[in-house]
């Protein structure tokens, strides 16, 4: 959604900015359920989690914790599309590597009395099922808000973009690299890993369609011309 011959008012990227922290919210209520089934980490935090254990061993700094090195990654992936393609850096992004952790903090003290981690397995399995398909549909609001998005996503949007196929199949695949390379490095996966690189993906190849309509009908009146 690169600007065709029409600039945003002031309103119409506070409504976009709006609309990603709903789509935010909703991803990380998906995400936070995800975590509680305890069945393995998401593709991307794989990938931290090996490159963690990497350097850990290396240096041994005290430092060294999930967070940061999640938050270097990402300030990494950003620097590299600021050279290659700056158009896809927007407020959105920053917002996205900032909030998403109090969110997912907010959802887990709300849900962790619920106990999702002693359930039986088949129940745990469908709790993360679950949180995957929500993680999808609000990542896919997110997208189509067209204010930004999580710097992880945008390494898949990137090259769907490069190479014209279908963001669902390149999500799979890059969710995969992420998998094998964390692996590699020292990272663990589970299950629940599978279930959200193979399923996060064609869910959120359906809701993109849909999103997109939506977001267009809310922030149409807000388009102006370019001069």
């Amino acid at each position: 959604m690169k600007g065709e011959g029409m600039k945003r008012s002031v309103q119409e990227w506070i409504v976009r900015v709006i609309i990603l922290m709903i789509g935010l919210t909703i991803a990380h209520l998906g995400v936070t359920l995800f975590l509680l089934a305890e069945l393995g980490s998401d593709p991307f935090n794989v990938l931290i989690q090996g490159l963690l254990r990497t350097l850990y061993g290396i240096s041994g700094s005290a430092f060294l914790t999930h967070g940061r090195v999640h938050i270097a990654v990402s300030v990494l992936i950003i620097a590299v599309l600021l050279v290659e393609d700056r158009s896809y850096i927007k407020i959105g992004t920053v917002l996205c590597m900032v909030c998403g952790g109090p969110i997912i903090d907010f959802f887990t003290g709300l849900l962790e009395p619920l106990s999702i981690q002693t359930l039986p397995v088949m129940a745990r399995i469908l709790v993360l099922a679950a949180g995957c398909a929500i993680l999808a549909y609000g990542m896919t609001i997110v997208i189509k808000s067209d204010a930004g998005t999580g710097p992880n996503d945008l390494v898949a949007i990137v090259i769907s973009d490069k190479l014209k196929k279908k963001f669902s199949i390149v999500r799979i695949l890059v969710d995969i690299g992420f998998v094998v390379t964390g692996y590699l490095l020292g990272g663990t996966f589970g299950v629940g890993t599978l279930i959200c690189a193979f399923l996060v993906g064609p869910v959120a190849g359906i809701f993109l369609p849909v999103n997109e309509r939506l977001v267009e009908r809310i922030t149409g009146r807000f388009h102006e011309t370019a001069e």
